[in-house]
């Protein structure tokens, strides 16, 4: 703010100059009053994505890290263009989807392996291995014997193609993009480098010979290498002090673990005036003033799914900008507390120091030695020595650890994230059925529908064919992600009538998945059509849904034998259940009509052979409803008179005082003697009634007493299932 007001001040009081000296003596109150920004090591990043750019260094990983990558090579994308319907005046539909083939360069180190793969956030490969979405992935570990890829030397025939030895790299070939925007999402990766912590010995592996260190990097589950090593090193300083010996052309790393604190003798008395310690030989002093210790470290927090977290120190809050450490690497939030915990009680104690004269050299009292002073309490370093004339001088400071801390015993927290959630993709489950005409169109092609689902929450959706019975498979588009409720019928219901409501028997089906319901319907909501279900062959309604736990339902009040299914309603447990609703997949009828054999299927991401259904209720769109409440009256002069009524396709509602529309050609019935498939004599009539004359039905009866009459409807494409009118005497 100061900055602002000083700067505006001094451009109105000495132009362009006087603003530049305003802000410079504005910044400069600032900083007193606010305090200006601290921050030790590298800049941690917001989980940069992959990026394509070129002479990018790559970076060195270690442990398990998330990290983006570098595009190395791709091809254009790829059109897939899939066209549906069509023939009989209809119109085709043409949908267009894209994938694409690439590689991703991950580390210039090699490593075991990777885990998850999160695309524009959300999960492309999850922890088990399996791919969310269509497409093939290949891992290269970056080791010295890999080859090239396969795809990628066929596309750079006939140039060469680099194997890209001691870099790891991914390549997917044919990534589907539709969950994308058709484009190439923004992918991070789960490196798996290295199991268990991550050690110095690793870091400084082959940057120089001569160096050895058995410095375990406490809590670090990952580190991300893309500065020098040095550079590296020196980030981890705040938190992880680090310590180095040189002897000859050997270096040797160690931490502050170690052995236990070395008693220093008495020290020894200068010989001259001016140096230190004249008569005690030694000299303690106090830094004045509280050091700005750090108060917060950024990290990787891996229960975050590696987002960056902050876990703060204890003690009194800073004026001014927090103190942060920033480092790339991966912990956990208890661990990452303890480092900066640890990290601030160092360095206060640290204000205490203590200039020490010895007259032998130990090798002991190496730099980086915890030490005891006679008569002084507490555990000090040795930070610096220097060997001069009148002895061995060491430079001690106070420490509170003998040993960095395992663990302090405080109270953290990793916050809440937003993280991707891993769902199994599951296999596909699959009927598809033939609803009755709802009376919208002509009614002249099968209303074919794919009940599409499976039991994980995680299924991403499944291709739909038709197969005509030659193994040809007819594109038939796609489900969707939209799960059908659907399962097996574990009770089955008895026999009842289809024209009263049947609040006696009922059902126990076991639904796919536990996320799965179903809901009560009123007496109203049923005659509108609710809670239509398919059970076997049979549609039934249920008014009321009771649960049972463990994905089971009981189904009450039912009305059975729904659009024209009153043959199919005796059923056994095992039988598919199916709820009708909104959630089914519409297919070509025009397709399914052509062939009695075919069939649908539909193969999803989980599956590793196309799951295929047989097509249920077939026909049951264009037959016409068998006709109900039948007559049989014998006149006086011997002869029989039968009717009938007739039912209509499409006929669902119910109008007082208006006939429902017939919905055929021609209205026309079938009489016969005997069944549909021994046919012993038949009559043909256009009106719901025939009358047989005495003399044909006593011949009828002498040759073939005990004989049934039956009546179906014939309509503009399929004749009814037959109705029993009486038996001949």
């Amino acid at each position: 703010m100061a900055t602002l007001v000083f700067s505006a001040l001094g451009t109105i009081l000495g132009g362009p100059l006087g603003g530049a000296i305003g802000a410079l003596v504005g910044r400069q109150v600032d900083s007193a009053i606010i305090g200006s920004p601290s921050r030790e090591g590298p800049r941690l990043k917001e989980l940069a994505a992959s990026t394509s750019s070129y002479g990018a260094p790559l970076a060195r990983h270690f442990g398990h890290m998330r990290v983006g990558g570098s595009i190395i090579w791709a091809t254009d994308l790829v059109e897939h263009r899939n066209t549906q319907g069509g023939g009989k005046g209809r119109p085709s539909v043409t949908s267009y989807a894209y994938s694409a083939s690439f590689a991703v360069a991950l580390s210039s180190r090699p490593i075991a392996g990777i885990g998850r793969i999160w695309a524009d956030g959300n999960l492309l490969r999850g922890a088990a291995g399996d791919m969310k979405t269509g497409g093939t992935l290949r891992f290269y570990n970056g080791h010295g014997d890999q080859e090239p890829d396969p795809l990628m030397a066929a596309a750079e025939s006939p140039l060469p193609c680099p194997a890209y030895r001691g870099l790891a790299y991914v390549v997917f070939e044919d990534l589907q993009l539709a969950d994308f925007g058709n484009r190439i999402p923004a992918l991070t990766f789960e490196i798996l480098a290295d199991e268990g912590a991550v050690s110095v010995a690793q870091i400084c592996d082959r940057a120089f010979d001569g160096l050895s260190s058995g410095v375990t990097l406490a809590g670090i589950s990952g580190l991300s290498q893309e500065a020098s090593l040095a550079e590296t090193l020196g980030s981890l300083h705040p938190i992880l002090p680090l310590f180095y010996e040189v002897a000859g052309d050997a270096v040797r790393v160690i931490g502050e673990e170690g052995a236990a604190p070395v008693a220093l003798r008495e020290p020894t008395a200068a010989t001259k005036d001016d140096e230190f310690g004249a008569r005690t030989g030694f000299a303690a002093k106090r830094a004045n003033g509280r050091p700005q210790t750090p108060a917060a470290l950024r990290y990787y927090d891996i229960d975050r799914d590696y987002q960056p977290g902050v876990q703060r120190a204890t003690g009194p809050v800073q004026s001014g900008q927090l103190n942060a450490v920033e480092i790339p690497v991966a912990l956990d939030a208890a661990h990452a507390r303890n480092l900066i915990e640890a990290a601030a009680r160092r360095l206060d104690w640290s204000r205490q120091s203590v200039l020490w004269r010895s007259s032998e050299i130990d090798p002991a009292h190496r730099p980086g030695a915890l030490v005891t002073i006679p008569a002084m309490p507490g555990i000090w370093r040795v930070s610096a020595w220097e060997w001069r004339a009148s002895g061995l001088e060491l430079t001690l400071v106070r420490t509170p650890f003998a040993a960095p801390p395992a663990a302090l015993s405080l109270s953290t927290d990793t916050g809440r994230a937003a993280a991707a959630i891993d769902r199994s993709i599951g296999t596909t489950w699959l009927t598809a059925l033939e609803l009755p005409w709802d009376g919208t169109g002509a009614g002249d092609v099968p209303l074919v529908r794919a009940a599409v689902s499976s039991a994980s929450p995680g299924w991403t959706g499944a291709a739909l064919y038709l197969d005509d019975g030659d193994g040809q498979l007819v594109p038939a588009g796609s489900s969707g992600r939209t799960r059908a409720t659907a399962g097996t019928v574990v009770t089955a219901p008895a026999t009842a009538s289809p024209l009263l409501v049947d609040r006696t028997s009922g059902l126990v089906v076991e639904l796919l998945g536990d996320d799965m319901a179903l809901q009560d319907a009123t007496m109203r909501q049923l005659a509108m059509g609710a809670n239509r279900a398919l059970v076997g062959q049979e549609i039934v309604q249920f008014g009321r849904a009771t649960p049972l736990g463990s994905r089971r339902w009981k189904l009450e009040i039912l009305l059975r034998g729904r659009g024209g299914t009153e043959a199919f309603m005796a059923h056994a447990a095992g039988e598919r259940f199916v709820l009708l609703d909104d959630a089914l997949v519409a297919l070509d009828g025009t397709l399914v009509a052509q062939s009695p054999l075919t069939t649908a299927k539909a193969i999803g991401g989980g599956d590793g052979a196309p799951v295929a259904s047989d097509i249920a209720c077939r026909g049951l769109t264009q037959r016409p409803l068998f006709p109900v409440h039948p007559r049989a009256v014998w006149l006086s002069d011997g002869s029989l008179q039968l009717g009938w009524t007739r039912r209509a396709r499409a006929g669902w509602l119910w109008r007082d005082q208006v006939d429902t529309p017939l919905n055929e050609q021609a209205e026309l019935y079938e009489v016969l003697l005997g069944s549909e498939a021994d046919i012993i004599a038949m009559w043909e009539t256009t009106q719901p009634q025939l009358t047989i004359s005495a003399a044909v039905i006593a011949g009828l009866a002498a040759a073939h007493p005990g004989k049934p009459l039956i009546v179906r409807q014939r309509g503009s494409y399929a004749s009814s299932a037959s109705l029993h009118l009486t038996s001949l005497i």
